[in-house]
């Protein structure tokens, strides 16, 4: 019986023997077979600076407001974050399924936060060029709404015309008298 005893122990002995060595590689295999990384192309200053911005377009099929994200230096959004995100909206999107809903030819005057409220100055273009119907105002109007309360400092955005407080879009339907806040899809 002790004989059968030792036996048995000398078998599960040699199994777990053979399993260590065959589960568990011994460090100079190990050692060989380590590399160090070695990225592609170092990162530069630039691709560090980068920061995603989320911009909103009309999407041409649904006729509905659609993010897009866009990749820029960060730099652009030191000075006057707000002008640049108009700016980047007045550009257009990458998607052709998108489209800017500000009108051609409208300029920038000024934009500034007062508050949590940003005053929106343009020219008198964004109003007369603009192709008219509320559903295309309101598209246009929270395009640069929403993009801009994407900021955590801005609850409420102000239409200025000109420098004038008080005007409208030609059919009179969505008028610039009164503070706009986010519109939640």
């Amino acid at each position: 019986m002790k004989k059968r005893v030792i036996a048995i122990i000398l078998i599960v002995i040699i199994i777990a023997g053979v399993l260590i060595w065959y589960f568990y590689p011994n460090n100079e295999e190990t050692e060989n077979n380590m590399q160090e990384y070695q990225p592609q192309e170092e990162i530069t200053n630039e691709q560090m600076r980068q920061t995603i911005v989320t911009l909103y377009f009309k999407n041409k099929e649904t006729n509905q407001l659609v993010t897009e994200g866009k990749l820029i230096d960060s730099k652009l959004l030191l000075t006057d974050p707000y002008k640049e995100l108009i700016e980047l909206l007045i550009e257009g999107p990458k998607n052709k399924k998108f489209e800017s809903t500000i009108p051609e030819g409208t300029k920038i005057n000024k934009v500034e936060l007062r508050g949590n409220t940003v005053y929106v100055d343009l020219s008198k273009e964004f109003i007369e060029n603009h192709i008219g119907g509320e559903e295309a105002e309101k598209l246009t109007v929270y395009s640069i709404v929403n993009t801009l309360t994407e900021l955590t400092e801005v609850e409420n955005v102000k239409f200025l015309i000109d420098g004038e407080e008080n005007k409208a879009f030609k059919d009179n339907k969505i008028k610039f008298d009164n503070l706009f806040s986010r519109l939640e899809s």
